[in-house]
């Protein structure tokens, strides 16, 4: 009776969740279409919102894998609840795509796409960006509801691919439809596709590899070791009372009296082998001098700080290079280096706090001490990974819709389009809408059957991923976090020899249709705007 009501009030609870997040997201988009039709001087009212609402869909779906996928590890390991990632996702994923998205979005608008000297309307224009977003939100829907965790970046490069294809192939035949494609660019896109995942595998193997031999195993052997000398103790105590029953009664008696002298010296502070008497206190003291040597946190004391802040350092010049920077222009490249030392200097100090506090059961307990360090450490890798994702993949959705937003507000393809803080708003909560209804499959794939993850484990693949993710987004390029990240868990996995290969295969496939299946779609897509426009 009690389990039924209790899985009853669980399902109310779920539903009432699911019915808040369904009204903020329609209550958002109705509130954006209200803004967005005046924004856009009520031009081509229809056109915007369809855009709108493949805009808000693809953000939507760019939550349910993408963010998933970036959440999956710190879910897998336990450290944060799909509650929670919620709350980092909204807080962190917009903040990376407002201050520090810009550069990849224009690469995403603009790069991929060679429209100089082509005589293309306005609406055109238009079209292929709608036909990229139309393409690449169904092909992330199929993936996701298949547990794949697939490239966004590639997605809706595949889309913009397809639909320019056939615009070219409309002007020009098939020499222009070719031509429109810049294709250097492409091809250095294709490069860093293929670099992240091996990038992302390596640093993360390395940095992995550094906790699982310095800290880790070194805990293992100590625990091991503690273990050892228990058993030595409770042996002692169960040879020394065969050895007292076989005494005779005259024996007994003075063994008693030398046993109770020995006991008030054992007690002394200073208390040394030779002031004792008996066998057993001599055998009990040092199993007692050899546990008491045994320094169980040194590695935690060593490595510890110095892992958490390299973290802080890698967190802080996101922040500061990717972020500050945009805010504040005359924030120097030394200015950013000292708020990274302090940072640095900050946190290994706090962390080398921490583990001299570490009392009672625990310094003996040492992978339980290691793994609540590694959920707050991994706490903070998560909002650094949120930010670095949200300044390359939420501008997916926010690139090709901004220009299309511009395009119906000015009439006309400008080299940049401004976007206002009401879309990335919307675009948000969508995101973060998505990753609650449609996340849970991508999250247990990335989290969980991939590779088994712990808090040190999820930590070094969040930070692994996050360094290369951010020095990608630094130098403008769209790379993927997925492949990233799930390179990064590879690395995990082959450091402690449980990667699950057979999973990657159709992953792996996923990875390779993902442009091409997208291409083809947009270019339907194209095809069906045009009829209907």
């Amino acid at each position: 009776m009690g389990t039924n009501s209790a899985t009853s009030t669980d399902a109310k609870g779920s539903m009432r969740m699911n019915a808040a997040f369904a009204l903020l997201l329609i209550g958002m988009t109705a509130y954006f279409l209200w803004w967005g039709l005046d924004y856009t001087l009520h031009q081509q009212s229809f056109l915007f919102v369809i855009a709108t609402l493949f805009g808000v869909f693809m953000a939507f779906n760019i939550g349910g894998n993408d963010v998933a996928n970036s959440f999956g590890t710190s879910v897998g390991a336990g450290t944060l609840t799909v509650t929670q990632a919620l709350v980092v996702a909204a807080i962190f994923e917009v903040s990376g795509a407002v201050l520090a998205g810009s550069e990849v979005t224009d690469t995403i608008r603009k790069g991929i796409v060679d429209l100089d000297g082509v005589n293309v309307s306005p609406n055109q224009f238009i079209y292929v960006m709608l036909s990229a977003l139309i393409a690449a939100a169904f092909w992330l829907l199929f993936a996701t509801k298949k547990g794949l965790p697939v490239s966004t970046t590639h997605a809706i490069i595949g889309g913009v691919i397809g639909s320019s294809i056939v615009l070219g192939f409309n002007i020009g035949g098939s020499e222009m439809a070719l031509g429109t494609i810049n294709w250097a660019t492409i091809g250095q896109i294709a490069i860093s596709w293929v670099l992240s995942p091996l990038l992302g595998g390596v640093l993360a193997y390395f940095l992995y590899g550094q906790i699982k031999k310095n800290i880790i195993d070194y805990n293992d052997k100590t625990e091991v070791h503690i273990h050892e000398l228990k058993e030595s103790k409770r042996a002692l105590k169960e040879n020394h009372k065969e050895f007292f029953e076989n005494l005779s009664e005259s024996l007994q008696l003075s063994y008693t009296s030398a046993m109770l002298r020995d006991q008030e010296v054992f007690k002394e502070e200073d208390c040394a082998r030779e002031d004792l008497e008996t066998d057993y206190y001599q055998n009990l003291y040092d199993i007692e001098h050899e546990r008491k040597n045994l320094d169980t946190l040194k590695a935690l004391k060593k490595w510890a700080p110095l892992i958490a802040a390299f973290g802080a350092v890698v967190m802080t010049s996101m922040v500061v290079f990717k972020g500050l920077k945009n805010v504040n222009s005359s924030l120097t490249t030394l200015h950013g280096l000292l708020f990274m030392g302090m940072a640095g200097a900050l946190v290994w100090l706090a962390t080398f706090i921490y583990t001299k506090t570490i009392r009672g059961k625990h310094k003996e307990n040492l992978t339980k001490a290691t793994f609540i360090m590694f959920s707050w450490m991994q706490v903070f890798t998560a909002s650094a990974f949120a930010f670095s994702h949200g300044s390359n993949d939420i501008a997916n959705a926010v690139g090709p819709f901004a220009a299309i937003m511009d395009v119906i507000r000015t009439n006309q393809i400008a080299s940049h389009a401004a976007v206002p803080s009401a879309v990335m708003l919307t675009f948000g909560v969508a995101l973060i809408v998505g990753l609650w209804f449609i996340g849970k499959e991508v999250i247990q794939t990335v989290g969980t059957n991939l590779a088994k993850m712990h808090p040190a484990s999820g930590f070094s693949a969040e930070l692994a991923a996050a360094a290369v993710v951010m020095g990608a987004s630094i130098m403008g390029l769209p790379v993927s976090s997925t492949h990233t990240l799930v390179g990064a868990v590879l690395g995990i996995g082959m450091v402690n020899k449980n990667t699950n290969w057979a999973l990657m295969k159709p992953i792996a496939l996923a990875w390779i249709i993902t442009l091409p299946a997208a291409a083809i779609m947009s270019a339907v897509s194209f095809v069906i705007l045009g009829k209907i426009f």
